[in-house]
């Protein structure tokens, strides 16, 4: 008897409810933006350039700004962050190939009440409290658009205000996660800074032609403090060697570990943390929350560590380089020696190029 209610109850509810959206409809506030901008609201990415689609990502964020008043830093952080947390997690996040990397689940898109799974009417996804927008004029909301998916994360950032705080707050609303509003805080601090989004470029942690040696050691065995693998490359340099920034990224930690010493820690766009430890003390310039560029100076090659702050001396001088992936839960630190390598290989290569530029 009670199942019987039960289902009573649930069909005379979704009955109630479709009506209900079927007869508001026409008075839903659907998103009409006159003609469509400029931007090719599907582009294949597949097909373009690696410089054709940073252009084209910031000509999108652009033209977002002017129609919704959003920063195009902040769009482009939003942007990047959730196309990091695509890589982190793929199987998850799966959509076409396109330009943005924002990411919405199919309820969250639709609403979640919303009994059509493949809903792209405005009204009705609006009706169902969903997050689907009409960002290209089309009159449909699609979830693989460029422009309705940007559109639609402007619009729930809208919600909240425009000042540095709202965004904060709208970012805490949307995640849920004070690590993912650090994140685009720290991305959209880079976009401002440096007025671009090809932020890309690397150099290696020590100065080319000077005196260092180093090889694979990610993983090996440690015991001081407790047993534990190595989570990073060791660089054998001299004392006071200058270490530098491989990254664009803004300074996140700073400061005395037992383990490390004095340390530096740097995030960059891809998410990834670069550790820098065992210094023997830091530029005057590198502050936490400042922004940093490949090849800057932000400490000198030590012997710190293993210890109560101060202790130095108890290994070689050296640079210990770690790199950490941000999973948007927790971090996960994987070999950076290939990257050194490749980096190394990199820098020199441009190091000839522009000798060669300047003999001719």
């Amino acid at each position: 008897m009670q199942d019987r209610n039960r289902t009573r109850f649930t069909h005379s509810f979704w009955i109630k409810t479709i009506l209900a959206g079927t007869l508001l409809l026409p008075f839903l506030p659907v998103d009409v933006h006159g003609e469509s901008s400029a931007v090719p609201s599907k582009t294949e990415p597949a097909e373009m350039k690696p410089a054709e689609i940073l252009k084209a990502r910031r000509s999108l964020y652009e033209s977002m700004e002017q129609i919704t008043g959003i920063p195009w830093f902040r769009l482009a952080a939003i942007d990047q962050y959730e196309r990091t947390l695509t890589r982190a997690h793929p199987k998850d996040r799966k959509h076409p190939e396109r330009l943005t990397g924002i990411f919405m689940t199919s309820p969250a898109w639709r609403g979640w009440l919303n009994p059509d799974e493949t809903d792209q009417q405005p009204g009705s996804i609006a009706f169902f409290n969903g997050y689907g927008r009409d960002g290209s004029g089309d009159g449909l909301a699609d979830a693989n658009n460029d422009l309705d998916v940007l559109y639609s994360m402007a619009n729930v950032i809208q919600r909240f205000g425009t000042r540095q705080e709202d965004f904060s707050i709208a970012l805490w609303e949307y995640y849920h996660n004070t690590r993912a509003v650090q994140r685009v805080q720290q991305f959209a601090k880079l976009y401002e800074h440096f007025d671009s989004i090809d932020l890309f470029g690397h150099a290696f942690p020590v100065p080319l032609g000077t005196n260092y040696s180093y090889r694979s050691t990610w993983g090996t065995k440690r015991s001081w403090g407790g047993y534990r693998i190595h989570e990073g490359t060791d660089i054998f340099a001299p004392q006071g060697l200058p270490v530098r920034s491989t990254c664009y990224g803004v300074v996140e930690i700073k400061g005395w570990n037992p383990f490390g010493g004095w340390r530096i820690g740097i995030r960059d766009l891809n998410n990834h943390y670069h550790y820098y430890a065992h210094l023997s003390g830091f530029d005057k310039n590198a502050h936490i929350g400042e922004v940093v560029s490949p090849g800057q100076v932000v400490g000198w090659v030590g012997s710190s560590g293993y210890g109560k702050p101060g202790t130095q001396g108890k290994f070689p001088p050296h640079l210990h380089y770690g790199i950490y992936r941000d999973t948007g839960l927790t971090e996960w630190s994987f070999d950076p020696y290939p990257l050194l390598k490749h980096w190394e290989r990199e820098e020199r290569e441009q190091k000839k190029a522009k000798a060669k530029a300047k003999s001719k």
